[in-house]
């Protein structure tokens, strides 16, 4: 299936981020360097260190600081809501090895029409990552248009549900996603950033999370239909 052209040869980034002052710096950089990249917002989703201002240092095109801490799902939506593109590029703040050649090729299905969402997934070895392919695709860098995000029900995002509400919103339409290896890309673990404890719990919750949505947006297909 193809889909209607997305209108603009360019696509918008948008970055949500908490608490990600020693990574978002290099992650903007790399998608105002990329070609088909028209604006990068970033969300600082109640950061309570320096990710706004690194990431307007970094040049950034536009910086939305939330007073609160509202989750992944609704930090995306609100960098969506800050733009008019068509075609939206999402991207986890903590990244490493990103390049704008990896950019580039998730957005190019998208930006032609061929694909509605395209994801990345993250290189975690030849074993891993062939098996990871066969799996619900859980990435944070992802290109799509942004009739997927609009199609997913307000519940959805929330926490870390996102990324399978994102993908069953392409299912139950019927629209054509797809996914390719990011080869080189990596993100910095929730031990290294928040302790091995705290980030031990954080897996937890982000395990539970998306296995529950999983089941939840199934028995929801209406919901996304109706959106």
């Amino acid at each position: 299936m193809s889909f209607p052209s997305a209108g603009a040869d360019r696509a918008a980034a948008v970055i949500p981020a908490l608490n990600e002052e020693k990574t978002i710096a290099t992650v903007v950089r790399t998608l105002k360097a990329s070609p088909s990249i028209s604006e990068v917002i970033v969300v600082d989703d109640g950061s309570d260190d320096g990710t706004a201002q690194a990431a307007e240092r970094a040049g950034a095109d536009r910086v939305i600081r939330l007073a609160e801490n509202i989750g992944k799902g609704g930090a995306l939506l609100a960098g969506t809501r800050a733009t008019s593109a068509r075609t939206l590029f999402f991207c986890d703040a903590d990244f490493i090895g990103l390049t704008p050649a990896h950019v580039e090729r998730l957005l190019a299905p998208v930006l032609s029409g061929r694909l509605v969402m395209c994801a990345g997934l993250r290189d975690r070895g030849p074993f891993l990552t062939a098996i990871i392919a066969h799996l619900p695709l859980l990435s944070g860098e992802r290109a799509l248009d942004r009739r997927v995000i609009e199609a997913v029900p307000p519940r959805f995002l929330e926490g870390f549900r996102v990324e399978a509400a994102l993908n069953y919103a392409c299912r139950a339409r019927g629209w054509a996603y797809g996914s390719f290896p990011t080869l080189g890309v990596g993100q910095v673990r929730k031990m290294e950033k928040i302790g091995f404890w705290k980030g031990l719990a954080s897996y937890a919750k982000m395990i539970w999370e998306v296995g529950e949505a999983l089941v939840r947006v199934r028995l929801a297909k209406r919901e996304f239909l109706r959106t």
